[in-house]
């Protein structure tokens, strides 16, 4: 297949190039080539292209900068993204479109399907949860996949800062009261890969497997990586942000496990990984 992929320089980008290069023709994006707020430039890039599928890994996912722009937000996570849906109704292609466990508010106490109640609490979830709206309007050949606690070998993330922040600190504080799905952008760009070779089209949530609080991970990263740091449990409140965080966003992966695929492997087996690949 030919495959358009955006944001190909950002971190699950980079995996997704890695994973269908060998497979598929790659058409391969950045904000400095393909401007996805641009409506005109959209459909007649995509109209010249004519990709067989589009994946949009671009999203300004700086959760906290979003409160403080929130038109940048919304321009590029919503009309964006309907752009995007608009540019592929002219060609008849399916579009794969990243999504996020912050269009809920956290209030779930199970893992959520992905049927569960909408809600999100910042301007981040709000923004996201429109470019998922647009894709419902306009095209029938759609993949929406809502993920979480994305990290890998390329870009910012989590563990990468946990372990930087060790190089400096015998004691770090984090938060115990937010739980979510860590997930590895290798697996996901894999569980991607394969998601497209159908015809299985709608919602699905995407994570490894398995859940826990910022601070349980950020214990099990430095008992991986055998690194002695102490950390401190802190609430959410007392570790003052912009923007609210859903305090519980653990994803079902229910579409995904009924259409017969196996659930990604457990986040502690993931996360053992990467730290081996970065040491």
């Amino acid at each position: 297949m030919k495959i358009l992929i955006t944001g190909s320089n950002g971190m699950l980008g980079h995996d997704l190039d890695k994973v269908l290069a060998d497979k598929h023709e790659l058409v391969l994006t950045t904000s400095k080539t393909l401007d996805i707020t641009d409506k005109q430039h959209i459909i007649d890039f995509i109209c010249d292209v004519k990709p067989d599928i589009v994946i949009n890994s671009a999203a300004y996912t700086d959760v906290d900068a979003c409160e403080e722009n929130q038109g940048l937000a919304y321009c590029v996570n919503g009309e964006g993204v309907r752009n995007l849906a608009l540019a592929c109704k002219e060609v008849d292609c399916a579009l794969v479109h990243i999504s996020t466990d912050y269009v809920f508010d956290g209030t779930a106490r199970e893992p959520i399907g992905e049927d569960g109640e909408i809600g999100p609490i910042s301007v981040y979830g709000k923004s996201k949860l429109k470019g998922e709206e647009a894709i419902l309007e306009i095209l029938d050949k759609y993949f929406i996949v809502r993920t979480a606690w994305l990290y890998g070998i390329n870009g910012k993330n989590f563990p990468k800062t946990m372990l930087e922040l060790a190089k400096n600190h015998h004691e770090i504080t984090v938060v115990y009261d937010e739980v979510g799905t860590p997930t590895y952008t290798p697996d996901l760009a894999r569980a991607i890969s394969d998601l497209i070779e159908t015809d299985y089209y709608g919602i699905y949530h995407l994570t490894n497997s398995g859940s826990c609080s910022w601070c349980e991970f950020a214990r099990y990263i430095f008992e991986v990586a055998e690194v002695d740091v102490e950390v401190i449990p802190v609430t959410a409140s007392e570790f003052a942000r912009p923007a609210p965080r859903p305090s519980y966003s653990v994803l079902d992966n229910k579409n995904w496990i009924q259409k017969g695929f196996k659930p990604l492997r457990d986040y502690k087996e993931a996360i053992r990984e990467y730290i081996e690949l970065i040491k």
